[in-house]
C-alpha cells in the first residue's frame, strides 16, 4: 500500500499567508472597542457617529485595491499573453448585492453595540460579546448546513451561562461607571450588547456563504479560478462595499438625528481636548477597519469559525485594557464570567479541531482504498 503520511491536507488545515496577515490584522484592531468607550466615557454622545468609527475606514483600502488590480492585470498579461484585464478580479454584481445588504446588516450590529458601549463598561461589553460565537455556530447550523457536535453544544451553552451570570449577578446592579447606575440603563446596555452579539453573528456565517456561492469565479482557458480561494483583493474589494454600505446608512441616520451639528459642540467640550477628540475618531476609525478586514479575511480564507475563535483572542486583551486605561472595577462575578466564555472558546475550538483531524483521516483512508484498487487493477 503507497505511504499516505505525505498526503495533501484538506484546505482547512493549512495555515495560509493570507489568513496569518487575517489574524494579524485582527490583533492590531485591538484598540478599536477601547476608543469607542473612551469617546462615550469623555463625553462624546452622537450613537450614529460611533457607529461611523466602526465602518467608515474603506476609504483607507481603495489604494491597495487599485495597486494589486493593476499589477495582477500585468502579471496576467504577461503570463498568458493577453486576455486578461481588471475586469476579470472585479467583484460579481451578485457578490456586490450580497454584501452589500450585509454591509448594512454590520453597520446595525455596529449601531447595537454603540447602544452597548454607551451604556455599559468595556469590561462587561467585551463580555457580552464573546456570546457572537455561541450565535455564529447557531446561524452556521442553520444556513451553511454546519453540524453541531457535543464540543459545539458545550461551548454554545457556556457562552449563554456566562452573560447569564452577569445579570444575575451582583455587579449587574451596581455599575456606576459615567453615572449610568440605575438597573434599568444597565438591562437596557445589556439587551443592546446581546443584539449586537447575535447580528454579528449573523452577519458572519451570512457572508461565509455568500463567498461560497458567488465568490469563486470560472476563469476562461483554463478555469484559473475555478475551486481556489479568493485573493485578498478580493477580501478588499468585499470589505470596502461592505463598509461603504454601512457609511450609507450612518450618513443618512446622522443626517435625522442632526449629529452633524453636535460635532463641533462635542469636540469643544470634550474630556481630553478637542484635538484629542479628532485623534480618537481618527484612529478609532483605522482600528476598526483592520479589525474588520482581518475578521473578513479568515472568514473568506478559512471559516467563520477562525474568525470567532480570533475575536475570542481579543476579549482578554480588551479586559486588560479596559482595567488599566479606562480604571474599571473587574470583580468575581466578571472574572466567573470571562472564565466560562473562554471555556466555551477552548471546548469549541477543541471539538472542531477533533472533528476536522477525523475527517482528514477519513480522506486519507479513501486516497489509500483509491489506491490499492487502482494497483490491483489488470
Amino acid at each position: 500500500m503507497q505511504d499516505m503520511s505525505n498526503a495533501p491536507m484538506p484546505p482547512g488545515h493549512r495555515l495560509s499567508p493570507l489568513v496569518i496577515i487575517s489574524a494579524f490584522l485582527v490583533l492590531l484592531g485591538a484598540g478599536g472597542s477601547l476608543l469607542i468607550r473612551v469617546y462615550f466615557v469623555q463625553g462624546g454622545q452622537s450613537l450614529w457617529l460611533s457607529t461611523m468609527i466602526q465602518v467608515s475606514g474603506w476609504p483607507l483600502l481603495l489604494p491597495p485595491i487599485c495597486i494589486s488590480l493593476l499589477l495582477r492585470s500585468r502579471r496576467r498579461d504577461r503570463d498568458r499573453d493577453g486576455g486578461y484585464s481588471i475586469a476579470d478580479d472585479l467583484l460579481q454584481p451578485r457578490l456586490v448585492g450580497a454584501v452589500a445588504v450585509l454591509g448594512v446588516l454590520f453597520a446595525l450590529a455596529c449601531y447595537a453595540y454603540s447602544l452597548g458601549s454607551q451604556a455599559l463598561p468595556l469590561t462587561t461589553s467585551s463580555l457580552l460579546q464573546a456570546t457572537q460565537l455561541a450565535f455564529n455556530a447557531l446561524c452556521a447550523f442553520v444556513f451553511a448546513g454546519i453540524r453541531f457536535t457535543p464540543f459545539s453544544v458545550n461551548a454554545v451553552v457556556l457562552l449563554t451561562v456566562g452573560p447569564a451570570v452577569l445579570g444575575v449577578g451582583p455587579s449587574s446592579s451596581d455599575e456606576t461607571v459615567s453615572g449610568e447606575g440605575s438597573r434599568t440603563a444597565y438591562w437596557a446596555g445589556f439587551t443592546e450588547c446581546m443584539a449586537s452579539a447575535a447580528l454579528m453573528g449573523l452577519v458572519v456565517p451570512l457572508f461565509e456563504v455568500a463567498m461560497s456561492r458567488y465568490g469563486r469565479r470560472t476563469a476562461p482557458a483554463g478555469g484559473a479560478f475555478t475551486g481556489a480561494p479568493p485573493s485578498y483583493v478580493t477580501v478588499m474589494q468585499v470589505q470596502a462595499v461592505m463598509g461603504a454600505a454601512g457609511t450609507v446608512l450612518c450618513l443618512v441616520g446622522m443626517a435625522v438625528m442632526e449629529e452633524f451639528q453636535a460635532v463641533p459642540r462635542e469636540a469643544a467640550t470634550f474630556g481630553l481636548g478637542e484635538t484629542s477628540y479628532c485623534l480618537v475618531l481618527i484612529f478609532g476609525t483605522v482600528s476598526w477597519q483592520l479589525c474588520n478586514l482581518g475578521i473578513m479575511g479568515l472568514v473568506a480564507c478559512s471559516s467563520s469559525l477562525l474568525a470567532g475563535i480570533m475575536l475570542a483572542l481579543l476579549l482578554p486583551l480588551s479586559e486588560v485594557l479596559a482595567v488599566v486605561f479606562l480604571h474599571e472595577k473587574f470583580d468575581g462575578v466578571k472574572g466567573v464570567a470571562l472564565v466560562l466564555c473562554l471555556w466555551g472558546f477552548v471546548s469549541y475550538l477543541y471539538g472542531e479541531s477533533a472533528q476536522k483531524k477525523m475527517e482528514a483521516q477519513k480522506i486519507k483512508q479513501q486516497l489509500a482504498m483509491k489506491t490499492d484498487l487502482e494497483s490491483g487493477a489488470p
